[in-house]
């Protein structure tokens, strides 16, 4: 009986936080209007309801193979790509954090690198991109 009642408390805790954190990302890519500003960018407004689907039904299929913990025998280099599209997921989310706030106009305006700007954000975007390999490969313990 006490293994039941564990079990259905183990499931509610695991269904509540991941309703938490699922609710808080959607909030936060809602919030800096990631979908829409990528339609406007990418000037395909049209596709913004298959951006959006594309967004949940990611969601959904990775969190039900981390809960079913399903495997795939891939090729080798698939982790590279996958590496790859989360990688640009998070600069995106960064780019647009940034982009919300307006910190990087203001920094470069204050430091006087107006007509820097372009090499201010790949300076930024490169050394994310290599302090996360060093990270990665276990180049610093």
């Amino acid at each position: 009986m006490t293994g039941l009642l564990s079990g259905l408390l183990l499931a509610f805790v695991g269904l509540a936080g991941g309703l938490a954190v699922g609710s808080g990302m959607v909030a936060f890519l809602v919030v800096l209007d990631i979908i829409p500003r990528l339609a406007q960018i990418s000037r395909s407004y049209r596709s913004i309801r298959l951006y959006e689907g594309a967004v949940v039904m990611g969601a959904v299929f990775f969190t039900v193979t981390d809960l079913f913990q399903w495997s795939f025998r891939l090729f080798p280099l698939s982790a590279s790509l996958f590496g790859l599209l989360a990688g640009c997921f998070v600069g995106m989310l960064a780019a647009a954090l940034t982009e919300v706030i307006n910190v990087l106009p203001i920094l470069a305006k204050r430091i006087r690198m107006e007509e820097y700007m372009i090499w201010l954000l790949m300076a930024m975007i490169f050394g994310k991109m290599l302090g996360s390999l060093i990270d990665w490969l276990g180049l610093v313990q």
